[in-house]
């Protein structure tokens, strides 16, 4: 690539434009996957409604069946809802966890934008014409849909 495509890092050797893209690649797709959890987590949260819903007008001594790490056990109702109602109480504090590193991802995002003067362009839209006060050393990624 071009010397006028890579940027400085702190260590003062410059990043090539492949370096700089690879980083890119790898928040966005850490980015994902703590979406990706914060949606796991949310349909979680509401199946343990559901089921805590259904289980309360249930006889505390009926047979109920549980996923535990991959298994299924056998369990009376009343030995189940207080594990589901605990672990309903958690979620919303592991959801928020995720929601704020979530932020902070966005955030590093930016400022890795920011940094090495990225421009993202979808790749199913045309490119808009270059305003003249952009920089002559740019970095352009352009995102499939």
């Amino acid at each position: 690539m071009a010397k006028s495509a890579s940027t400085s890092t702190k260590g003062g050797k410059p990043k090539s434009s492949e370096e700089i893209f690879a980083g890119f690649q790898t928040l966005r797709t850490e980015q994902r996957q703590l979406a990706n959890k914060i949606s796991e987590l949310e349909m979680d949260l509401n199946e343990h409604k559901i089921v805590i819903e259904t289980l309360k007008g249930v006889d505390g001594s009926r047979k109920c069946f549980r996923m535990v790490g991959g298994v299924l056990v056998e369990r009376t109702v009343a030995d189940v809802l207080p594990e589901l109602e605990t672990n309903r109480e958690r979620l919303p504090k592991a959801l928020q966890a995720l929601h704020e590193q979530l932020t902070k991802k966005g955030q590093e995002i930016n400022e890795y934008i920011e940094c090495h003067d990225i421009r993202v362009q979808r790749a199913d839209r045309p490119p808009a014409e270059e305003a003249p006060e952009q920089p002559a050393k740019s970095n352009v990624l352009v995102a499939s849909a």
